[in-house]
C-alpha cells in the first residue's frame, strides 16, 4: 500500500466523529476497506449506530494473535481552542492532528493496514491474525466486554492492543473504579435552613472521609506505582437562595494489587454506611465501573518477539513498563484461557487533549512492526 493511501485511511477515520458512540460508521468504513481487499469481516451489533468489527486473515491450525483497538473517541471539548478542526484531520509538520489521532485511531489503522498488506503479499502465516475493533472503550470497555462474553477471545494465544505507547511496550496496567454518591436532603428557604436538610453539606461529609482514606493509603506496586483517587465531578442545588435537596459527586480510582478493587469498594461502602447513621444523612453509593488491574508475563514469547522486532525496525531498545490507565485488556483477559497481552501502538502524550496529534513516522513504522510481530509470533 502506498504511503499516501495509508495516511488517507487514518485521516478518513479521524474525520468520522465517533465521540462516545457512533462507532458503526468507523466499522462500516473498515469493513468496506477490508472487503475491497477480499477480506471478510463481521459486525457485532452493540446498540443503534454502535457495532464492533471482527475479521481474520491467515490459516487455521496454528496460533491466533489478536490485533485490537477501539473506535470511539472522547469529546473534543472547546473546539475554538484547537489549531485545526478536531474532526477534519490535518497534516502539519510531520504530524496528523485530530481527535482520536493518537487515542487510538492511528493504532487501529496501522493494525488494519498490516493485516491487508500481509494478505495481499500472500505472506505465509502459521496461524491467524484476528482483528477485534471495539465500541465504547472510553466509557466502560463495552465492546470488549460483549466480544469476550460472546466468545470472540476464547481462541486467542496473544493480543496486541494498539493504544498509544510510543516507543514503549506496556505489559501491565492499573485497575479502574468509577463511582457515584447521591445525597438526598430537604428543600427549604435559605433564610430558614433549620427547616431543611442541606444535601451538599452531607455530600461533603463523604468527600472528607474518602479523601482521608485516600491519603492514608501508603502502599505501592513495583511496576504500577501508587494507588490513585480523584473526585472529578460534583453537582448540587438549583437556586442560590434555596437549601439544596439533591447533590451528587463522582469519583475515579486507579487500583493496584496491594489496594485491590474489592478492598476499596468495601471501604467506600463502610464510609457511606457509617455516615448514614447520622441524623438526616441519606447517601447512596453506586459503582458505575469496576475494572481489575491487568498483569501479563513480561517474559512471554509475545513480549520477546515484540521487543526484538521493534529494536530491529525502530533501532531502539524498547522498555517494558506498567501504565496507570486501563484498556480493553481488562475485559478480554476474562476469556476462557489465559494469553499474554501487550499495549503497543503509535502515539504520544496528547490523548484527550486539545490539538491531539500523532507522528506520521511513528504511525507508518508501526505498520511494519505489527506485520513482523505477527509473522514471528505465529511462526
Amino acid at each position: 500500500m502506498e504511503r499516501q493511501q495509508k495516511l488517507q485511511i487514518l485521516k478518513d477515520i479521524i474525520n468520522i466523529n465517533s465521540t462516545n458512540g457512533h462507532e458503526e460508521q468507523v466499522a462500516n468504513y473498515l469493513q468496506k476497506l477490508l472487503a475491497e481487499c477480499n477480506i471478510q469481516s463481521e459486525k457485532v451489533q452493540y446498540d443503534t449506530d454502535r457495532a464492533s468489527l471482527v475479521s481474520e486473515v491467515g490459516a487455521s491450525g496454528g496460533r491466533v494473535l489478536a490485533f485490537s483497538g477501539h473506535m470511539d473517541v472522547v469529546d473534543a471539548g472547546d473546539t475554538s481552542k484547537w489549531t485545526f478542526p478536531p474532526f477534519e484531520a490535518t497534516e502539519s509538520e510531520g504530524k496528523i492532528y485530530g481527535r482520536g489521532s493518537t487515542d487510538m485511531k492511528a493504532g487501529l489503522a496501522a493494525m488494519v493496514i498490516a493485516m491487508i498488506e500481509l494478505h495481499e503479499e500472500k505472506t505465509k502465516l502459521n496461524g491467524k491474525i484476528k482483528l477485534l475493533a471495539t465500541v465504547g472503550e472510553e466509557v466502560g470497555e463495552l465492546g470488549a466486554r460483549q466480544l469476550t462474553q460472546e466468545g470472540y477471545a476464547d481462541d486467542l494465544d496473544g493480543m496486541i492492543i494498539g493504544e498509544p505507547s510510543g516507543h514503549q511496550i506496556v505489559y501491565a496496567h492499573k485497575g479502574s473504579i468509577n463511582y457515584t454518591v447521591k445525597s438526598t436532603g430537604k428543600n427549604a428557604h435559605s433564610s430558614t435552613p433549620e427547616l431543611g436538610v442541606n444535601a451538599i453539606d452531607n455530600l461533603l461529609l463523604f468527600y472528607n472521609e474518602v479523601e482521608k482514606f485516600a491519603k492514608s493509603v501508603d502502599v505501592t506496586n513495583d511496576i504500577l506505582g501508587g494507588f490513585i483517587h480523584n473526585v472529578t465531578v460534583i453537582d448540587g442545588g438549583n437556586q442560590v437562595n434555596s437549601i439544596p435537596e439533591k447533590a451528587q459527586l463522582q469519583g475515579n480510582i486507579r487500583s493496584i494489587p496491594e489496594m485491590d478493587n474489592e478492598t476499596v469498594k468495601q471501604v467506600l461502602v463502610k464510609i457511606v454506611n457509617e455516615l448514614n447513621k447520622q441524623e438526616n444523612v441519606k447517601l447512596e453509593l453506586i459503582f458505575d465501573y469496576d475494572k481489575q488491574p491487568v498483569f501479563s508475563d513480561k517474559n512471554s514469547s509475545l513480549v520477546n518477539v515484540a521487543k526484538s522486532v521493534a529494536k530491529d525496525i525502530i533501532k531502539e531498545d524498547i522498555p517494558l513498563l506498567g501504565l496507570s490507565g486501563t484498556t480493553d485488556a481488562a475485559e478480554f483477559t476474562k476469556a476462557k484461557k489465559a494469553f499474554p497481552v501487550i499495549i503497543f501502538g503509535p502515539g504520544n502524550e496528547t490523548p484527550h487533549q486539545v490539538n491531539e496529534n500523532v507522528s506520521i513516522d511513528n504511525y507508518l513504522e508501526m505498520v511494519d512492526v505489527y506485520k513482523r510481530i505477527a509473522v514471528e509470533f505465529l511462526g
